[in-house]
Order: C-alpha cells, then sequence, then structure tokens
C-alpha cells in the first residue's frame, strides 16, 4: 500500500480486502496444461516463489483457511496451476502457481512445469498481477530475477511479497526490503511497492489482502 494514501483511503482499501476474503474461499481445480483450465471469465492474481518460499502457507494466511492450499517440506510439491475460487457467487480466482528452482526435480518435469507458466503467464488475459514470493531470509536469488525478467518480457505487472517476515531481526528485515526494492524499481512490470509478510505472526496480511484486491478489481 503505497505511502501516498490518505489514512481514509488507506482503510478502505484494507477493509476492501477484509470483505473480499470474508467470504467463501474454495479449491476449484488443479491444471496441468493450459486447456484444462476455466474459461477466462474472471480477474486472476497468481502467486510464484521458489520452492520453499512459503507459498502455500501464505495462501491459507491470506484466505484465513487451514488447509485450502496444501503445505509440505518438501519443494517443488505444487507441480500444477492450482485455482482457488473467491466469493459467492465467485469474483476471482486465486491461481498458485508450480514453485521454481528445484534442482533435485527431474528435468523433463522442469522443463514441463517452466513450459506451463510461460504459457500460463503469455496467454491469460484476465491475469491482472503474478504476486512474486521472496523469502525474507536470503532475499532475491538468481530464480528470482529470471521470473522477474520472464514477467517484464511478458508485460505482465507484478509484485513482490517478502515472506517469512518473523523469522528475521527487524534491521535485517528493513535493510533486505531496501535492497529488494531498490532492484524492483529498474523492472519495468514491477509494482513500486513490496509487501513484507508472516504467514506465522500474520504480519502484512491485511496489506497484502488490499493489494489482492487492488490488483483484481482496479
Amino acid at each position: 500500500m503505497t505511502d501516498s494514501l490518505t489514512d481514509a483511503e488507506r482503510a478502505e482499501a484494507l477493509e476492501h480486502g477484509r470483505l473480499l476474503f470474508a467470504g467463501p474461499v474454495g479449491f476449484q481445480l488443479s491444471a496441468p496444461r493450459l486447456d484444462v483450465l476455466p474459461e477466462a471469465d474472471l480477474p486472476e492474481v497468481a502467486f510464484a516463489g521458489r520452492s520453499n518460499v512459503g507459498k502455500s502457507s501464505l495462501l491459507n494466511a491470506l484466505t484465513g483457511r487451514q488447509g485450502l492450499a496444501r503445505t509440505s517440506n518438501t519443494p517443488g510439491r505444487t507441480q500444477e496451476l492450482n485455482l482457488f475460487l473467491v466469493g459467492e457467487p465467485p469474483v476471482m480466482r486465486l491461481v498458485d502457481m508450480p514453485g521454481y528452482g528445484y534442482a533435485e526435480a527431474p528435468k523433463d518435469l522442469v522443463r514441463e512445469w517452466g513450459r506451463l507458466v510461460n504459457d500460463y503467464l503469455r496467454g491469460r488475459p484476465t491475469l491482472k498481477r503474478v504476486l512474486v514470493l521472496v523469502d525474507s531470509r536470503h532475499g532475491l536469488k538468481p530464480v528470482d530475477r529470471e521470473i522477474m525478467d520472464l514477467l517484464d518480457r511478458a508485460a505482465v505487472s507484478y509484485q513482490i511479497v517478502l515472506t517469512k517476515a518473523d523469522k528475521v531481526k527487524p534491521t535485517a528485515l528493513a535493510a533486505v526490503s531496501a535492497l529488494v526494492a531498490e532492484e524492483a524499481r529498474k523492472h519495468a512490470a514491477a509494482h513500486p511497492e513490496l509487501i513484507p509478510t508472516s504467514s506465522e505472526s500474520k504480519a502484512g496480511i491485511a496489506e497484502l489482502r488490499a493489494a489482492v484486491a487492488a490488483a483484481a478489481f482496479a
């Protein structure tokens, strides 16, 4: 949420995000190929990140529903596009994308994941924004920069979300936030604001809900 917002505008944005996820949220389907995807009839916000960055945990925290997205200590578990419907009747979709950068996965499987993600990013007209999740403890890695470059080339708007912010000291979090934000400003498709979050302490979750709502319904 940008600093240019007034207090009233900020409160309104937070309330919009809260209301969006106060209603039903449910799993729709898993898509190993684009031809399995449902009709592009709703705005979509996708989540991307390195394997084991905490995507599933953050999705559960975002929606306030434990177990909505499966969590695992085994990197690379999400191998398909997992779609979730938000609202009743549905007003948008969340898309959990396969984790990237998992070196131990079979190379042919890695290529399939890469092709699926690339095709989705380039060919989904209702994709409003991609949230690129980055571990607060490590900052940007080469594979994160690769997905940022891919998003730039595909002209897909994206925003960086720092995960596991509770795992680092405030001074370290501020330092990594500044470095990541500085690098993001060099990318054409990157949203200027990043959001530090924790799925455990729930820090930043209200702001993330507001960002999802703003992106989906802008």
